[in-house]
């Protein structure tokens, strides 16, 4: 098997012609490696080594890794068979997430269909078990969500179907049971639990905390005990105001509730040998990991440094890797032993500056800022970047991020908000959005923005509001309810008209606008209004510029294309750069020719 290379490390300039945001972006990254139950020395990882994100197999007892993926707009989906003889991934057209599962033997060879007989679709959930078993949810326009069985020889199978969203969670080790994650009760952003039997679909057991959508209470499947016909499984609650673990025997009913006291998040997964849980505590925008022993009920600290961890599994042998960073630090792939256990060859990321925390007084409670300072910079007030996050379900954290970085490096102070809608903060703080979209995220961030001009960090005659996706719809959003706020608007692949993105988005997107809403633009569309971005583009001040993929599902073209037509009709200044992918680029030279971009825009209207 080929070592992994930099195909075209020749064209490429050296380190040193090169400034240090741009080899932040260069620089190869690996994410943290799965591996196969029944052949943990069979591994898969995403890198972008040769310029493009792609899939990678990593035979850990040779030590020989090689390029399973080669596509021009990248790969990132993908998994290992159980046996680890093959890796599935999903063959999507440009980025635009629609399409089918393709497998590719572990050591190399062609790529053939997973599961022939099923028609493209957008992913919703994949889950592969013993003998080639495969579960696949698929979701369309037309059908909602199915969910079907796959055996090798045989003919896809259907077990589920239903018009709201839904997908496959885990199976059993046994691979009798599968777990469907599904929204039937309507309520998009809050799961509830149906295992059902893989042979024919019945249910066996139904956990609802949303009790027919009345409680905005969600569920998440963690995994079946890792024990051949245990039927413990492993299930992530609300029943507080944070996410906790317990565990739910499906045979029995019988609810375990686990001594967890943490004051933030927790997600937990099992040990290989079904005797303890793998612990990662997210709280104030920082993660540490934990051994819960359940025999004794005890949690005990796994040492990490300070920073996130973005993804943590627990090996065979005992001993967790886990992809950690910092705001200032770049990833890597770590053990619990000591070692680093992947890394790219290549060049390294230059380290960039830590976060301050910041807890301002907003209209719904304390906001949480991670604010950055540059290197060696004036005590102020500074040219400042308010960068906020998409999702809306996710939070900022100190954790190594390329592009803010880049602001940092042209004399930006960076500012990153958690606004309402964030995760990490409680479960009240993350479904405060709902109702009144986009306008009480804006609420907290102009609280922010009030402290950092009267703080004196931030000069208030350059501020630049920016985001991608949901942080590029809020930029819209702000430049026109608080037109006098901000200097320049920056929007990558944003919402910008509501309406015309509800008709084009992908269905399980329709159905979360739905439960942020309160119904369709038919149904409520007083609401729609009052939080689309369109309906205040006459008072957009502001420079705007806006990039977006033209193959995007999430943020589709056409409710761009109309914003940009009112700014052309109203003469606002604008620049709108359009490239040939999805929601965004996993090309390396894409992304940086996109931050150069931006902040050209930002340094001819604001100054750096």
């Amino acid at each position: 098997m080929n070592e992994i290379t930099r195909s075209a490390a020749g064209s490429k300039p050296e380190a040193g012609s090169m400034p240090e945001w741009e080899l932040r972006f260069r620089a190869p990254r690996v994410g943290l490696p799965e591996w196969a139950e029944d052949a943990p020395h069979h591994s898969l990882f995403v890198s972008n080594v040769t310029g493009t994100y792609e899939l990678y197999a990593w035979d850990r007892t040779s030590g020989g890794r090689r390029q399973v993926t080669d596509r021009p707009n990248g790969t990132t989906d993908g998994a290992l068979s159980r046996d680890g003889a093959w890796v599935w991934w999903f063959s999507d057209t440009d980025g635009d997430e629609f399409g089918v599962w393709m497998k590719q033997p572990f050591d190399g060879g062609e790529d053939v269909p997973a599961a022939p007989g099923l028609d493209p679709s957008y992913p919703a959930g994949l889950a592969l078990g013993p003998g080639g078993l495969a579960v696949i949810g698929r979701s369309t326009d037309e059908e909602g969500t199915t969910i079907h069985v796959v055996r090798p020889g045989a003919e896809p199978r259907e077990i589920y179907r239903h018009p709201e969203s839904a997908g496959v969670g885990e199976l059993s080790e046994d691979g009798t049971l599968v777990v469907i994650e599904h929204t039937e009760h309507g309520d998009a952003m809050h799961s509830a639990l149906r295992v059902v039997r893989v042979e024919d679909g019945s249910a066996v057991a139904e956990l609802d905390d949303t009790e027919g959508g009345q409680h905005a209470l969600g569920l998440d499947g963690l995994g079946f005990a890792p024990v051949p016909g245990d039927t413990r499984l492993l299930v992530g609650h609300q029943r507080t105001d944070r996410w906790l673990p317990m565990i739910w025997d499906v045979a029995t009913g019988e609810e375990t509730a686990l001594a967890v006291d943490l004051p933030g998040d927790v997600h937990a997964e099992w040990y290989p040998d079904g005797s303890a849980l793998l612990v990662v505590h997210d709280f104030h925008a920082r993660s540490e990991m934990f051994r819960y022993d359940l025999a004794a009920g005890t949690l005990t600290p796994l040492e990490t440094p300070p920073g996130s961890v973005n993804g943590a599994t627990a090996r065979p042998d005992g001993t967790v890797e886990y992809l950690w960073s910092s705001a200032a630090q770049p990833p890597a792939v770590r053990s619990t032993d000591g070692a680093v256990v992947l890394e790219a060859p290549g060049l390294r990321a230059p380290d960039s500056v830590p976060v301050e925390d910041v807890w301002v007084d907003g209209p719904g409670g304390r906001v949480h800022a991670l604010v950055q300072r540059p290197a060696n910079a004036e005590p102020g007030p500074l040219p400042t970047v308010f960068e906020i996050h998409g999702g809306p379900t996710w939070h900022d954290s100190d954790a190594f991020a390329a592009g803010p970085a880049a602001w940092l490096d042209h004399g930006f102070a960076v500012v990153r908000v958690n606004y309402r809608g964030s995760t990490g903060y409680g479960r009240e703080w993350t479904d405060a959005l709902k109702h009144r979209v986009g306008l009480i995220e804006l609420e907290d961030i102009a609280a922010v923005r009030e402290w950092a001009v009267s703080s004196g960090l931030a000069d208030p005659s350059r501020l630049v509001l920016t985001g991608g996706s949901w942080g590029g719809y809020l930029t819209l959003l702000g430049l026109g309810i608080q037109p006098e706020s901000w200097t320049v608007g920056i929007a990558a692949v944003p919402v910008a008209d509501y309406v015309t993105a509800y008709e084009d988005e992908m269905e399980p997107l329709k159905a979360l606008d739905r439960t942020f809403f309160g119904g369709s633009p038919q149904e409520v569309p007083e609401r729609y209004e009052a939080s689309s971005p369109l309906t205040y583009v006459d008072r957009v001040t502001a420079p705007v510029y806006i990039s977006a993929g033209t193959n995007d599902p999430r943020c589709p073209i056409r409710q761009i294309d109309n914003y940009v037509e009112r700014l052309r009709a109203l003469d606002k200044p604008h620049e709108v750069y359009r490239y040939d992918a999805g929601h965004g680029s996993l090309v390396v030279e894409e992304r940086i020719k996109q931050v150069r971009l931006e902040l050209a825009f930002a340094l001819r209207h604001v100054g750096g």
